[in-house]
Formats: structure tokens, sequence, C-alpha cells
């Protein structure tokens, strides 16, 4: 039997060499590095593979489908790399495809994988993984009586979508709990809103974006406008009559862009955000990597930002969107594409950034889709802030450090750097790095937690989520705090 399993091996190993050529092939690498990369392929390795997968198929106590191994194996594969690279099956691929366009099933969780259990990153707000209250950093260890430690994050992300109506247990472990906490939540259509604004208080207004998708661009640059109308409108009551002795309208005064908690999403979302309030032209962000196709440099041009979209919505932009005092929110939820408009509007000195130091997802995942609609999601570059500091594993950190409430405590987070087998961030240049100016009460003795937040000694004493743009918002109304003093200095 053994004679009979070597030669198998070896007819294997022949074989996978080839598919392992075909796959680069399939994947758009050029003809000379799929040359260089076909003579150095390690082969004893690779006979060390085909020896496993024909032990399996010979001896393996039930019958194992060769696709099954085959994928089982690409899958390992690139998990074993960092915490972003994944392979996606038919369904998974098409589930992405969907996310993107801001809709799905499921009950809102932005999550990744962290020793065979799913960890939460950060629960999308107005979704049924919010409203049970959910929190960033929790362990899902159960979904129903299925335990996730073996599962990949594929097939655990697929268990928590489904039909909308349709509920499901989540047992999740919490820090500071001394016994899982049980969770049935009902699945949702979920249609995220990804931009929504508001005034809050005469001439200075409040834009949010939770989460940057297809349209989130076009919709910041159709809010700017509803807000800049707004401001100059003369005030009204509740049942939409104007108010007699109400202030006169003096036009918007300050804006406060709010990416707390905003997990990120599609690159070119992110780069129309960023030139909604740069000149034309200027360096939103820029990508490095092995590869020529993975060093680019992205600006605020039509190119950049437009995907599908035939006219250039950023000519109905407000002029006053270039010029009016702004001041960008983030915290250990901001990732991603969040970072890297913050990063921007930093670094041209745009924007006062203020909050907590951001989640420090900064590696490009490249999607390249393989045979059978399936694909693999691979880290092939990381992001750099114009002035060319490395957003990975690093984040942003604020110009002002603002807890999130008045005591100076704010929630640990979960952050890049946290997670097993994370990507290192790789400084393309020593530029000089914004020194943080800690604000609000005991700022002296507290300040020095924003990295990962004040601890407490009893988790009742911990503050509670809150309710961004409430009355409780501490963190915005040190920032409109900030835009009313430009204001009087102005005067």
């Amino acid at each position: 039997m053994r004679g009979k399993l070597q030669q198998f091996g070896v007819k294997f190993g022949l074989i996978f060499v080839g598919l392992v050529a075909g796959v680069l092939i399939s994947l758009n690498f050029s003809a000379s590095a799929n040359k260089e990369i076909a003579s150095s392929l390690p082969i004893e390795e690779l006979r060390a593979f085909a020896d496993v997968f024909g032990a399996i198929k010979q001896g393996y106590v039930e019958q194992v489908d060769d696709k099954k191994l085959i994928t089982h194996a690409i899958s390992g594969m690139l998990a074993n790399l960092d915490p972003h690279s994944t392979y996606l099956d038919a369904e998974s691929f098409k589930d992405l495809q969907v996310s993107t366009q801001g809709e799905f099933g499921g009950l809102g969780i932005e999550v990744g994988m962290e020793d065979g259990f799913v960890k939460v990153v950060s629960p999308i707000e107005d979704t049924p993984a919010f409203r049970a209250g959910i929190k960033s950093g929790d362990l899902i260890i159960k979904l129903d009586d299925v335990s996730v430690k073996g599962l990949t994050l594929n097939d655990a992300v697929k268990k928590m979508r489904g039909k909308p109506k349709t509920d499901i247990r989540l047992t999740i472990a919490r820090k500071g709990e001394t016994k899982p906490i049980e969770l049935t939540l009902t699945r949702e259509k979920i249609k995220v809103q990804s931009v929504k604004s508001k005034m809050v208080d005469n001439g200075f207004g409040y834009l949010r974006v939770t989460q940057f998708q297809e349209e989130t661009a076009a919709d910041v640059v159709r809010h700017l406008d509803k807000l800049t109308k707004a401001a100059n409108e003369p005030g009204k009551d509740k049942d939409g009559k104007e108010i007699k002795d109400a202030p006169k309208p003096e036009g918007l005064k300050g804006l406060v862009l709010d990416l707390r908690n905003d997990p990120g999403g599609l690159l070119n979302g992110a780069i129309g955000v960023s030139a909604a309030f740069l000149p034309p032209d200027t360096l939103v962000t820029s990508t490095d990597g092995r590869t020529e196709d993975s060093k680019r440099r992205y600006t605020a041009t039509a190119k950049d930002y437009l995907r599908g979209y035939k006219n250039d919505f950023m000519k109905d932009l407000t002029p006053l969107a270039k010029t009016v005092p702004l001041v960008v929110l983030v915290n250990g939820g901001s990732a991603s594409a969040s970072e890297i408009v913050a990063g921007a509007l930093q670094d041209h000195k745009r924007a006062v950034v203020m909050g907590t130091q951001t989640f420090g997802k900064g590696s490009v995942q490249t999607v390249l889709p393989l045979s059978n609609n399936t694909a693999i999601k691979l880290t092939t570059a990381r992001y750099f802030t114009p002035s060319g500091r490395s957003i990975q594993a690093k984040g942003i950190v604020p110009d002002v450090i603002v807890e999130e409430t008045v005591n100076g405590g704010s929630r640990e987070r979960l952050r890049e750097a946290d997670l097993v087998r994370h990507l290192g961030g790789d400084e393309k240049t020593e530029a000089d790095k914004p020194k943080p100016v800690k604000a609000g009460k005991d700022s002296k003795a507290k300040g020095d937690k924003a990295d990962k937040g004040a601890k407490f000694d009893d988790e009742d004493d911990a503050p509670t989520p809150i309710e961004f743009a409430s009355k409780n918002d501490y963190q915005l109304s040190q920032a409109m705090n900030l835009l009313k003093a430009w204001q009087i200095i102005k005067k």
C-alpha cells in the first residue's frame, strides 16, 4: 500500500504543480512572473502535500470529495497569511458583491477571526446586532447549537446570514462577564443607510458616514447641499412654521464629519468623500506592494472616485464644502476607508481630527476571481496617508484626543494590532507625525489611555455605548465647542 501511496503522491504532485501554475495564470499575473514562480515552486513541499492528500484519500475513515479537500487547502493557505485574506466560494463571492451595494440579509456585524472564534469588529448601526447590544471585541463562540470552533470565517458568516424574519441564537463570550451571554436575533434585510445628516445648532451641520458603499460619495454631495440650504433658511418649529424670533440665518459656519465606528468599505467611496473637501487633483492616499499594479497614487479626481457613474456627481457639490471649518470625529471603530479619509484631511490640514486612535486597518485586499464563480480575497498592498504615514496596525492618531465621556473614559476596543497574524506597518517616510492635544476633564490623567481606552475596576462603572449625535454625545459636544471657538477667533 505504501508503494501505491508514494506512486499516487508523485503523480498528484506533478498534477498539483500544473494546477498551481494554472491558478496563477487565472489571477492575471504577468507571463514573466508566472515563469519566475513556476521555476521556484517548492517541489519537496508540494510532494509532502501530495503525500498528505493521498493518505487522506486512501485511509481516512470516511470518503472525502477531492474538491472539498482542495478547497480546504486553499482556504487554509489564505487564512494563515493574515486576518483579511480569505477564500470566497460561489455563495460568499456573491454575498460580497451584494454587500458592497449596501443591501444583504443578516444581522449587521463586521467580524474577523481570532483563535478559531468569530470576533466582532463593530456592529453596524440600525441593525439587529446593534440593537441587541453586541459590542466590539465580543467573541461569538456558538451559532445556534453549532460551535464556531473549527468553522472558517466564511462558514460562520454564512450561518449568520439568511432569510429575513428567521431567528438565530448567538452565544457570546465578553470580557468582564463570567458566563457566556445568549442572544436571539431576528435576521433582517440589511440595507445600510451610509450617509446621515442634520443641523445640530444654528449654522452648524453634522454629517455621518456609517460605511463606504457605491453610493456614499454621491450621497455625501447631496447631504452637503441639503445642509447648506438648511443653514440659510430661517428657524422653523416642529410643524415647519417659521419662528418669528429665531436668529437670522448666517449660512453654514462649521461642519462635523463623523466617522466613528465606520468599518470602511469601498476605496472609491473614500476617495470621493475626501474629494468633496479637498482641492481637485490632491493626493488622497497611496498604496505600495510587491507588484507594479499595487503601487498606486489615488487623487481627488473623477477617474479615481467614479465607478459606474456616467456623470460626475461632484459637479453638484456646494463650493462651501471646500472651505467650511471641519472637524472629523474618529474612534477605535473607525477602520480602513474611514482612516484613509481622516488621514488625508489631517495631512492636508483641511480638518482637525478629534476623538481616539483609530483601528489601524491599512491593508489593501484585492478580490481575484477564480473559476466556478469563486474568488480569493488577497492582501496585496498597504495604504499610506499623503505624507507617507502607514495606517496598517497603527491607525490615525487624532490631533485632539477626546474620550467618550466627560470623565475621560472610553471602552477598550479591539484593534488591528490585537489580531493574530496581523500585517505589520511599513513606514515609507519619516514624516512628522501629528502630536495630539488632550482635551476634556482630567485630560492629563486620562489622555494617555486613548490607545486602548480607560480601564474600569467594575464593569458597571464603564461607560454605556453612546448614541451618536444625541445630547449625551460628549465627543460631538467638544467638536462643536471647537467649531464655535473658530467663529469667535474669526470675528
